[in-house]
């Protein structure tokens, strides 16, 4: 990855703008890329696992300046092997680029004082110990607030801050508490969990709206504010549909396989030689389907002409749609299917995704680093018109920059000639 050295410009936070910024693919190389949205905010990052630093990850990306605070033995994702790629686990990588690594013991007095100084500098401080866990540090977001009034203090947990304070958030207890393993696996079946930690990663989502959101209304304000999330909250939000089924319609959703609840056909389906999921979520889809399959009777047929009707008679239509897909494969009737515009897709593994992004011009993998210190990652999922996502540098090594932020840390806040390299 090619790479340029803007000039810096003062910043509040005395951070000026990224330096070594790699540029965006597509972009000229030898031209300066353009700074991202966040760029010039401070970050303290006293979080680790994944929800907090997944967060992290987007607004760095984004442009701020990310400082991944780690105590002495680092974030325990560093030690989660396999799968790794040069002895470096592949869970911490997915989340921690373009960040810069500080250890700090919150133990030891002076390092404490350092960690104060950090989120009394910072635009915003993120963190995911248990509710009340950084008070006794003096890093809780009244002590933090009273030094830095307009800070943006984010609070990670798995059940919140009050009755649930005391409760582990891990993101497979709460599938499990939530309620989504009751729908996930077979009808007839045992619960099972998601392939994905899907409310670690909602949840650092979650928090990264709220924390933009406050931001905005700090620009207006000039107030900072407690941003606060958790998995259960971010979980039954999450589950939507399912959700509204119960609270708002009374009933209790159930595991239905890979069946929907309210459309048929919305699952996968057996050809000649595999699966392949096909969607016909209205009844202009329907139709499209119904006729690419040679058989445009069906739209005519009162048991499945409209989309209430599927769903009742799913049991009579789902043999005939059955039958019809049996006379090819699974990539032929993707083709077709495809051509006839009915959604469907095949079943990948995480190859077959990345392959398929890359054929549709996506650009799913970025190099982040240079030369035989890059790292493969998978880019940031949104794009923007004047102010891309910047993949300055790979995931630090545990206390990389310790030196240089202590350093920063010590000094005048005001001497604009010492800053955060």
């Amino acid at each position: 990855m090619s790479t340029t050295t803007p000039q810096a410009s003062p910043t509040r936070d005395g951070t000026g703008h990224r330096a070594d910024a790699g540029t965006e693919p597509g972009s000229t190389a030898g031209t300066e890329p353009a700074a991202g949205p966040l760029d010039g905010l401070l970050v303290a990052d006293f979080s680790r696992v994944l929800a907090g630093p997944y967060s992290t990850q987007i607004m760095g990306d984004l442009g701020a300046t990310i400082v991944k605070v780690e105590g002495p033995g680092g974030d325990e994702t560093r030690q989660w092997l396999p799968p790794e790629r040069d002895g470096i686990s592949t869970y911490y990588i997915g989340v921690n680029r373009n960040k810069k690594s500080v250890t700090l013991d919150f133990r030891d007095a002076d390092d404490r004082l350092l960690a104060q100084e950090l989120a009394r500098r910072a635009d915003i401080v993120i963190e995911n110990f248990k509710p009340g866990g950084l008070a006794k540090f003096g890093l809780d977001y009244a002590s933090v607030s009273a030094a830095n009034p307009a800070v943006i203090y984010a609070s990670i947990s798995g059940f919140g801050s009050d009755g649930g304070a005391g409760l582990p958030g891990y993101d497979l207890i709460v599938q499990a508490a939530s309620g989504l393993m009751s729908l996930t696996g077979d009808a007839d079946g045992t619960p099972f969990r998601s392939g994905v930690s899907v409310f670690d990663i909602m949840t650092g989502m979650q928090a990264t709206v709220g924390i933009l959101a406050a931001l905005n209304h700090r620009t207006r304000t000039g107030a900072g504010q407690h941003v606060e999330v958790n998995l259960l909250s971010t979980a039954l939000s999450a589950m939507a549909n399912h959700s509204s089924t119960y609270v708002a319609g009374g009933k209790v959703p159930s595991r239905m396989g890979n069946a929907h609840p309210s459309l048929f056909p919305y699952e996968p389906l057996p050809t000649s030689d595999g699966d392949l999921v096909v969607v016909a979520a209205n009844d202009p889809q329907f139709a499209k389907l119904a006729a690419a399959l040679g058989h445009p009777e069906w739209t005519t047929d009162d048991r499945f002409a409209r989309t209430v009707d599927r769903n009742t008679n799913r049991a009579a239509l789902r043999p005939l749609i059955v039958d019809a897909l049996s006379t090819k494969t699974t990539a032929e009737w993707f083709d077709e299917l495809t051509r006839a515009g009915v959604a469907c897709g095949p079943i990948n593994t995480i190859d077959g995704g990345v392959a398929l992004a890359e054929s549709l011009g996506l650009r799913p993998v970025v190099q982040v680093g240079e030369g035989d210190a890059a790292v493969p990652m998978v880019r940031n999922a949104i794009d923007f018109s004047l102010t891309p996502a910047r993949y300055d540098s790979p995931p630090p090594a545990l206390g990389h920059d310790s030196t240089a932020i202590r350093d920063w840390l010590a000094s005048d806040p005001d001497d604009e000639s010492h800053r955060l390299p």
